[in-house]
């Protein structure tokens, strides 16, 4: 029933209840779906943000692994360089080479079975860390290849401290090593050694480190200093004037050994010096690394 106001004449309008019902059922349907719609709506534009903020994260993150990868190839540049080194230090020093195939260390050979899936980023990232892993295991190899390195020059080192390279007094080369005339007799026969000629009292210093072995008065080479160093090496000292070491002494390279003279058999003051390797007597300028 419709009751207008004052004026108005009151109505009666009849409405089925199907009516009301269904009229009822649309209000709350659309209620509801204006409510799913603009949760959808919202829930929509919060994953468009959050898309944005991954896909620009995503963009940095490429960008960073580039520079990395970049930065891996300086890093393995270098790292050849250091392996170009070690080979001519074993080059140099007659060390033992490493093939190729060795240093590779078997790096290589497939990938990851699920990288024809990844994504662009998932593949950077991978090749990324498949080239650190390689420079890493490359690195501690060679680490361990320069320590070897170093323990064989350590031990060529005591050999080199061993082996007689230096003149063992200054003066003015008088002879030669080799078939000469004696100065005595006139006959040909082996010297053996060199002369270095100089005043009486001028120092003899060893020519490399080593123990004394002998001392004293050997016939014509007057006093006489034999020095043993090892390594088949031994060197003699003739002609001298005076001692400064004793028997049993270990000596350095350079460190004064005796005083020049003209003792025994001469023809004037001078310092007639050997050297012999394995019982073999060899041209002590074969060894002498420093002028006269």
């Amino acid at each position: 029933m419709v009751i207008p106001d004052s004026k108005g004449i009151a109505k009666q309008v009849s409405i089925p209840v199907v009516l009301l019902y269904s009229a009822t059922a649309i209000v709350f349907i659309l209620l509801v779906a204006n409510f799913f719609l603009g949760a959808e709506f919202i829930t929509n534009q919060v994953s468009d943000q959050e898309l944005g903020r991954l896909r620009a994260e995503n963009k940095d993150l490429m960008e960073k692994y580039e520079q990395v990868r970049w930065d891996l190839s300086e890093v393995d540049a270098r790292y050849q360089d250091l392996v170009q080194k070690e080979i001519a230090i074993r080059t140099i020093f007659d060390l033992p080479e490493i093939n190729s195939e060795e240093r590779q260390l078997g790096t290589g050979g497939p990938g990851s079975q699920t990288y024809p899936n990844m994504t662009p980023s998932e593949k950077v990232a991978f090749a990324t860390e498949v080239e650190v892993d390689r420079l890493l295991k490359l690195s501690q190899f060679e680490l361990e290849k320069y320590e070897d390195v170093e323990e064989l020059l350590e031990n060529y080192k005591d050999r080199l401290d061993h082996t007689p390279s230096i003149l063992p007094a200054k003066g003015w080369l008088s002879c030669g090593f080799g078939m000469r005339n004696d100065p005595f007799t006139g006959y040909r026969t082996m010297h053996r050694g060199v002369d270095i000629a100089n005043h009486i009292g001028t120092p003899v210093v060893a020519t490399a480190d080593g123990v004394v072995k002998q001392i004293g008065q050997l016939g014509n080479m007057g006093r006489m200093i034999t020095i043993d160093h090892g390594y088949g090496f031994v060197s003699r000292y003739g002609h001298l004037s005076k001692f400064t070491v004793k028997k049993g002494q270990k000596i350095k390279r350079g460190e004064v050994v005796g005083l020049m003279g003209n003792s025994g058999k001469t023809t004037g003051p001078h310092l007639h010096y050997e050297v012999w390797r394995n019982g073999q007597a060899k041209d002590p300028m074969n060894f002498i690394l420093n002028n006269l």
